[in-house]
């Protein structure tokens, strides 16, 4: 497909603004960007769209545009939905580049121009699967009709032998052809993605499993590109979709690779599609949230609920019980806002990970303010309800959420981002809301004390002393463990007396000889001896309740 083709199709709505000579370029590809730098990107012959967002001023058109050039791009079509008309500055750096660029008018979405791009050049190139694509047009519409990211897969499965699956961030199988993959493969296959994407490797990535090589696509949705928000890797790495095929691309031919792009970017536009039918719930979850923040009476935010409900729970009217559940995400700098990067994080992590499928994701509703996401999460009625602490068995809760998820988003937050979360209890009524949403924060400042890059604590944990631990000074716990443990410490490394085992255990044991003595395969006049020796060498008496504490505490701060 050569630029000329762009001109002569009046639906594009394209207007050239110069470097006529150079419209018998071939279109290999399109990219849409708004990033300052999409370099790593790019091979080499795409249209590539732009909203503008990158530029700032006038300076920056120029690095911008030699940047393109420099990639031997085919192109540049600018949006003037941004700036109203393309600025001059951009038109007089594309004529001394020698880059064609055009105006793109409001009316026309970009989804638009690749979906004609991709089309043509799928079918001059590999006009086996881009005339099945073309003929399935509608699977980017949902209900009957359609099929979604299905048919694709299905496609390249029919027509090329490439088994395909559509992951999420988190490793759950959004699509796929055949047989689904095992959790602990889909696990596996994200956290190489997001490895790959943190250190700026160029895609396909490629990943062997068992002795199955696998091609890593990125599934980038033009919604997301081109907004000012992608202007960072990190605030879109947790968010994508990736498109895992069971084939080694590296000696793929230019012709193969393309049409795999060609795919990735209809998968995005359903991708996209699915983003814009979230932004009812989103404003729901908001609406609800400002009221229980703000106060107010238990009666409006009933009456809200009621309202959230039949969208949240179709067809199965309205929720016996709620939780909230509170997230947020730093980045080392402070510089990333971490806010819309916690929503869509908790809009995934939320949903059963042995769940395929797009649509379980479309029951949670999520708002953000700041660098914190918070879900407002329905529990829908189940028969036996009835689970622990008087809550409905299927209540969530915070170890069980992270457990499938916690290697891949460790890969992509890397070395320098951290994802804390908090869940409350369940509560039966609006006025259980604002207690709810408390205890959530409290319980994800819990965990944000503990160290790792993905941690999590639940409700139960707040009516311990496990929620005055981690707030302990460095300083205050290592003079604390110090003044108690080190002198048992050092016995047991002159004499290997195993006082610290000991000591354990005869807490765990509530005191009881007996029981202490059987668990440690000791006489029981041996564990005096040993309990006798921890007194002497710390002055305190195992027998008064308020030295047994210290040592717990001490232990447990160790």
């Amino acid at each position: 497909m050569r630029l000329r083709a762009l001109l002569e199709t009046e639906a594009l709505g394209l207007r050239l603004l110069g470097v006529e000579e150079e419209l018998d370029r071939t279109v290999r590809g399109v990219m849409t960007t708004d990033l300052r730098d999409p370099s790593r990107y790019l091979s080499g012959g795409e249209l590539v769209l732009t909203g503008l967002a990158w530029r700032r001023n006038s300076a920056d058109s120029e690095p911008f545009v030699r940047i393109l050039a420099s990639a031997g791009v085919a192109g540049l079509a600018a949006g003037e939905a941004e700036l109203g008309s393309i600025p001059d500055d951009l038109v007089q750096a594309c004529l001394r580049n020698r880059l064609p660029l055009f105006a793109v008018n409001e009316s026309v979405a970009f989804a638009t121009i690749t979906e004609y791009v991709v089309r043509q050049v799928s079918g001059e190139r590999a006009g086996d699967l881009a005339a099945v694509v073309d003929r399935h047009r509608r699977l980017m519409t949902s209900g009957p009709a359609g099929g979604g990211p299905d048919v694709v897969l299905d496609l390249l499965t029919t027509d090329l032998d490439l088994r395909a699956w559509v992951l999420s961030p988190t490793g759950r199988q959004i699509a796929g052809a055949g047989e689904p993959l095992a959790p602990g493969v889909c696990a596996t296959l994200a956290s190489e993605h997001l490895a790959a994407v943190r250190t700026g490797r160029r895609g396909p990535h490629r990943i062997s499993i068992q002795g199955i090589t696998y091609s890593l696509f990125p599934i980038r949705g033009a919604g997301r590109a081109a907004g000012p928000g992608a202007r960072d890797v990190r605030e879109s790495v947790l968010s994508d979709w990736l498109l895992a095929v069971e084939a080694d691309a590296g000696d793929w031919p230019a012709e193969r690779l393309d049409l795999l792009q060609g795919v990735t970017q209809l998968i995005a536009v359903e991708r996209d599609r699915r983003d814009a039918a979230r932004t009812v719930r989103r404003r729901l979850a908001q609406e609800v949230l400002e009221l229980v923040q703000t106060g107010a009476a238990p009666a409006e935010i009933a009456a809200r609920l009621r309202v959230a409900a039949p969208v949240l729970l179709p067809g199965l009217g309205s929720a016996p019980h709620w939780q909230v559940v509170v997230a947020r995400v730093d980045w080392e700098g402070g510089d990333i806002p971490g806010g819309p990067v916690a929503q869509s994080l908790l809009e995934e992590i939320l949903v059963d990970p042995s769940v395929s499928g797009p649509e379980p994701s479309d029951r949670i509703a999520v708002a953000h303010a700041g660098d914190e996401a918070i879900a407002l999460v329905p529990l829908p009625a189940l028969a036996g309800d009835g689970g622990e602490d008087g809550g409905p068995e299927s209540a969530l809760h915070a170890d069980a959420l992270l457990a499938s998820v916690r290697e891949p988003l460790a890969a992509g937050l890397a070395d320098d981002g951290r994802l804390t979360l908090g869940v409350s209890a369940a509560v039966h009524s609006a006025e259980g809301l604002r207690g709810a949403l408390e205890e959530a924060r409290h319980a994800r400042r819990v965990a944000a004390a503990r160290p790792g890059r993905v941690c999590a604590a639940g409700h139960h944990e707040l009516a311990s002393h496990v929620l005055l631990l981690p707030f302990v000074p460095d300083d205050v716990r290592r003079a604390f463990t110090a003044r108690l443990l080190d002198p048992l410490r050092d016995y047991d490394r002159r004499h290997r007396a195993e006082l610290i085992p000991t000591l354990e255990a005869f807490l765990d044991c509530d005191g009881s000889w007996t029981r202490c003595a059987t668990r440690l395969h000791l006489h029981v006049n041996t564990l005096r001896y040993r309990v006798g020796r921890i007194e002497q060498l710390t002055a305190r008496d195992l027998s008064r309740l308020e030295d047994k504490l210290d040592f717990f505490l001490a232990l447990r701060m160790s």
